[in-house]
């Protein structure tokens, strides 16, 4: 069968729809049906600022993906006609890093829409393991292509948190929430942690307060010393912990890089969730004198996905509210929009035929 995607060709070129072949699937493939696809700004990252992709161009990008699994190779064909998110970095699951439980450093790890063809397309071959199985939706309030933003924005977040080693009653900031912030805002709630919410955009900032956030931040009205002062503040006053924050930075932008790096207090955990390829200069003893960690956290193992979409459906993270809906065809406008930042929610394209 053909597939039909919008494909990248050169950086900052406008992306050209095309058509590929689909050949005969190998084991362990299936082909998806796409239902929807989030923008993500690593998107943006690879077609505007360079970020190079692992593929070669031409290549469809996109790797926030649902859709509904169609055909199979014959060792996977108990997946066909089940609804599905498709994870944003799939491991292999065998080799050294992956028995060991590092699969996010797997050297033979999948990422759609830089690996491979991705989901800004009618259909998209991926491999079969990993893939996280959607139950019914009916009666349930969301669509599945809604939860395309499951693969990344919601997941991101989730794993950092994981690692940080949040517990009930911590205090859990994000700096940016633009996306994958205000999810972490959510889950970190959703969790039982005291949630802070730090942008420069106060119409975020606003509606964060119904989703979790006891503590909104507009730094751009405020220096870093006065961020850090009113937390420690509002720490104070709610009987809250005052030592080992737990810090997410999701703007991927140097300054908030800087900001979250600037509210290291004693035993703090430091999550670098968002990416920028821009330098950030920061005093790296601070970690030392205040015998606090910092880490990277690339995607989500798929292992996490089930935990992550039973949060959804229950509720207790809301997808919808943040989701804006758009034709595939509206790709290049849509990427102009998202990088000139006069789009708030995630976007998802939906494909314009199927």
């Amino acid at each position: 069968m053909q597939i039909q995607g919008w494909q990248m060709t050169a950086v900052g070129a406008p992306m050209e729809l095309a058509t590929r072949e689909v050949a005969a699937l190998e084991d362990g493939q299936v082909l998806v049906r796409v239902a929807g696809c989030g923008v993500c700004h690593t998107d943006l990252g690879f077609r505007d600022d360079g970020v190079p992709t692992r593929h070669p161009l031409p290549l469809i990008l996109g790797h926030e993906i649902s859709g509904t699994v169609i055909e199979a190779a014959a060792d996977s064909a108990d997946w066909v006609g089940k609804d599905v998110v498709v994870p944003a970095v799939m491991p292999c699951g065998t080799c050294d890093p992956c028995r060991r439980g590092r699969g996010s450093i797997c050297p033979r790890q999948i990422f759609p829409g830089n690996d491979l063809d991705g989901g800004f397309a009618t259909h998209v071959v991926v491999p079969a393991h990993g893939l996280c199985p959607v139950p019914s939706l009916d009666g349930a309030g969301i669509e599945l292509a809604d939860l395309s933003v499951i693969a990344d924005a919601v997941t991101t977040p989730y794993q950092s948190i994981i690692r940080s080693g949040l517990r009930e009653g911590d205090v859990a900031i994000f700096v940016g929430i633009g996306g994958v912030g205000g999810f972490g805002v959510q889950i970190a709630n959703a969790m039982g942690a005291h949630a802070v919410a730090i942008d420069v955009d106060d119409v975020r900032l606003e509606r964060m307060e119904q989703f979790g956030a006891e503590l909104t931040l507009d730094a751009s009205a405020l220096d870093g010393r006065a961020v850090k002062k009113a937390i420690k503040a509002f720490a104070k006053e709610g009987g809250h912990p005052r030592t080992e924050w737990k810090i997410f930075e999701c703007s991927g932008t140097p300054a908030g890089q800087q900001s979250a790096f600037g509210l290291l207090v004693h035993g703090a955990y430091l999550g670098v969730v968002g990416y920028t390829p821009k330098k950030v200069e920061v005093r790296l003893s601070n970690l030392m004198a205040f015998d606090a960690r910092a880490e990277g956290s690339w995607g989500c193992l798929p292992e996490h996905y089930p935990a992550v979409l039973d949060l959804v459906l229950r509720g207790e993270v809301q997808v919808a509210p943040f989701v804006e809906r758009r034709p595939l065809s509206s790709i290049n406008e849509t990427f102009e929009a998202i990088g000139a930042h006069a789009v708030r929610d995630r976007v998802v394209l939906i494909p314009d035929q199927a």
